[in-house]
């Protein structure tokens, strides 16, 4: 059984979705949570209240992980409040989807701002943390198949998560003296509130039941793969790419 007893992680995003499974599944297995959010109060507040159901330790700390004062904010609050961070998962994100002649420079930018600046300002502020605290440390990125997959209508996303795939494996080249562990999840087609943005609850029933596996996945389905990379189990693992997509990307995988 994987155990972060006595861990600290500090998720990104974690009201909705990913965030939300991350933190659940990590809190099931010990770890003090704290919870980022930007526009979810409510849902924050009830991941927190979850979180102390099942005998942990959790705060809610609003940051939008895109600015760096919010970012130098949400890294001290948590030490303030913990007295330290063992485990970082970068899942907080943007995308604003448009074909790519309708794009204009402020879309990218926004997008950016949080689905790769956020991952840099996040990772960087606490893996110095970590670094002076000479204890080691796990970094995770949540990135996505699209990071490889050309999806049209998502080049401000889809080049954030390439982007990001390729920082985090020079900071794990950087960061591995320290004994700090960097290493990327890609899921796919994802069950969260944020696919509303982009499909109806049909359309999302229906195109499912045409992927690989036959369905969408679950986000406690990416936490669980994310608690074993913050573990001890996985302190040889660093600079690795793990894809939980229910095989999205084979040929004929992704619907269109």
């Amino acid at each position: 059984m994987v155990d972060l007893s006595g861990r600290v992680a500090l998720i990104t995003g974690a009201s909705r979705g990913i965030g939300r499974g991350c933190a659940i599944e990590m809190a099931k297995a010990g770890a003090d949570i704290v919870v980022n959010y930007n526009a979810h109060a409510e849902d924050a507040a009830e991941v927190v209240g979850q979180v102390e159901k099942l005998g942990r330790r959790a705060v809610a700390v609003q940051a939008n992980v895109g600015e760096r004062p919010a970012v130098d904010r949400l890294v001290r609050t948590a030490l303030e409040r913990f007295g330290k961070v063992d485990i970082l998962v970068n899942n907080a994100y943007r995308s604003i989807r448009k074909p790519f002649l309708d794009l204009t420079d402020e879309d990218v930018e926004a997008t950016w701002a949080v689905s790769l600046w956020g991952v840099f300002r996040c990772s960087q502020a606490v893996a110095r943390h970590m670094a002076e605290r000479k204890q080691g440390g796990k970094i995770l990125i949540i990135s996505s198949v699209l990071s490889f997959i050309p999806f049209p209508t998502s080049l401000a996303y889809n080049t954030a998560k390439a982007g990001i795939n390729q920082m985090a494996f020079t900071m794990a080249a950087e960061l591995a003296p320290h004994r700090i562990c960097v290493n990327v999840i890609e899921p796919g087609w994802t069950d969260t509130p944020g696919e509303r943005q982009f499909a109806t609850e049909e359309q999302i029933r229906e195109e499912g039941k045409k992927l690989p596996l036959g369905r969408l996945g679950q986000p406690d389905e990416i936490g669980k793969m994310a608690t074993f990379l913050a573990s001890d189990a996985a302190d040889y693992i660093t600079a690795g790419r793990f894809r939980v997509d229910g095989g999205i990307w084979l040929p004929g995988g992704l619907p269109h």
